[in-house]
């Protein structure tokens, strides 16, 4: 599938799930068009897991990163998202998502999947675009979303155990709806780690 280039992400991106649509902007950012009964999750419950959602991914250089973005979604059915994907193969990865909940409220939702997805809503968000990011080192990673790129509030804090195929990137989905538009700005690649995962730098 076709490979391109983001600013301020070192390597190429490629498509796993090509979308209905997508484009790099003139700013660098990323525009998403999922299409229908698209999801990337495997039911506690039981059921055929999802993986269909369109997701440009890249292999970060460097074991210790930080990646963040402004995140606009198109919201119109249960379960819209824009998400931040990390994936070590098929059944280990997490995906940090601007979501809409079944009570018609964009949320933060974070998911972390060890054969079997653990899925957590977390805070319900007043507007249609919030910032997300996540920092990764070869034993954690922290998912964190902010207002204004500026001040983080912590989500989540995990391990997938020691990663050696490691993919991260950017997707959207649509599980109930016939698409979903999302909009990834103002993307942040840096090496390095965070001072603290909870005081909101």
């Amino acid at each position: 599938m076709t490979a391109f280039s983001l600013p301020n992400i070192p390597g190429e991106c490629h498509w796993k799930n090509q979308p209905l649509g997508w484009n790099v902007e003139p700013d660098g950012s990323l525009f998403i068009l999922a299409g229908e009964h698209t999801d990337w999750f495997s039911d506690p419950g039981g059921g055929t897991p999802q993986d269909s959602a369109p997701s440009a991914l890249f292999v970060p250089p460097e074991e210790n990163f930080i990646v963040s973005a402004k995140v606009a979604v198109n919201f119109g059915s249960t379960f819209d998202a824009g998400t931040f994907q990390i994936r070590e193969n098929e059944e280990l990865w997490g995906k940090l998502c601007f979501e809409y909940s079944p009570q018609r409220l964009p949320m933060i939702v974070s998911v972390v999947t060890r054969v079997k997805s653990d899925d957590c809503n977390s805070v319900a968000i007043e507007k249609q675009e919030i910032y997300l990011r996540m920092a990764v080192t070869p034993q954690t990673i922290a998912f964190h979303y902010s207002n204004d790129g500026a001040y983080w509030h912590f989500v989540r804090y995990f391990t997938l155990g020691r990663l050696e195929h490691l993919q991260v990137g950017f997707s959207a989905q649509s599980p109930m709806g016939s698409q979903c538009r999302a909009v990834f700005s103002e993307i942040q690649y840096r090496s390095g780690v965070l001072k603290d995962t909870r005081n909101g730098e």
